[in-house]
């Protein structure tokens, strides 16, 4: 073979090794390329239902357990009440550590979810109507009236279904004062309090 025949052979084997040289190193660089970085969280709610309450409330059932303020109590029975196309339930809670009286828990969504927790209070001579009135030196506002369907499960104190008028009134901080009439007879009231984030636990029943 010629002299040129010999350099034209070591040109091209040159070129080759130099071709796989570079193959070589895009295939190194491409394996040691940094993973890319997670990708951002998702905008939340702050105020979503997970984030103020340990469980579901729209779920609740007669069997449920919920803990509250370090209290538990078994929900007995549950109102599922309904006016126009508007839907809100009130549960009957275990009143073994509330000396003897009602207390109720009720779940809305108006539109944000909101619970609220209720306890039985002695009507005496006190009725709705007014636009504001003060109980225990809490001045309360007339919110809303009106007159809703319910079907009754487990134990509620009140027939399987029926109709109910209501005069809720609201004050500050949360706090709540509800008229009740089920069926035309007497009214009763409750004072309410609206749960507070990460104050109440949901343990659903087995059932």
């Amino acid at each position: 073979m010629s002299v040129s025949g010999i350099v034209l052979v070591l040109v091209l084997a040159l070129i080759v090794l130099v071709v796989a040289l570079v193959i070589l190193l895009i295939v190194v660089l491409g394996r040691r390329r940094p993973a890319p970085p997670p990708a951002p969280a998702a905008p939340r709610d702050p105020f979503a239902a997970e984030d103020s309450v340990a469980g579901d409330p729209r779920t609740l059932k007669a069997g449920d357990l919920v803990e509250y303020l370090g209290t538990r109590y078994f929900v007995r029975g549950s109102l599922r009440l309904r006016e126009g196309g508007f839907t809100w339930n009130e549960h009957l809670l275990d009143a073994d550590t509330a000396e003897g009286q009602k207390v109720w828990l009720s779940v809305e969504e108006d539109p944000d979810l909101e619970v609220v927790f209720w306890t039985e209070y002695e009507i005496g001579d006190l009725r709705p109507g007014a636009r504001t009135v003060t109980v225990e030196g809490v001045e309360y506002r007339r919110d809303e009236h009106g007159t809703a369907d319910y079907t009754s499960e487990g134990t509620t104190g009140v027939g399987a279904r029926g109709r109910v008028e209501y005069v809720d009134y609201e004050g500050p901080g949360g706090r709540y004062l509800s008229f009740e009439q089920y069926g035309g007879g007497q009214w009763e009231a409750g004072l309410g309090e609206r749960v507070p984030a990460g104050t109440m636990t949901i343990y659903p029943s087995g059932g």
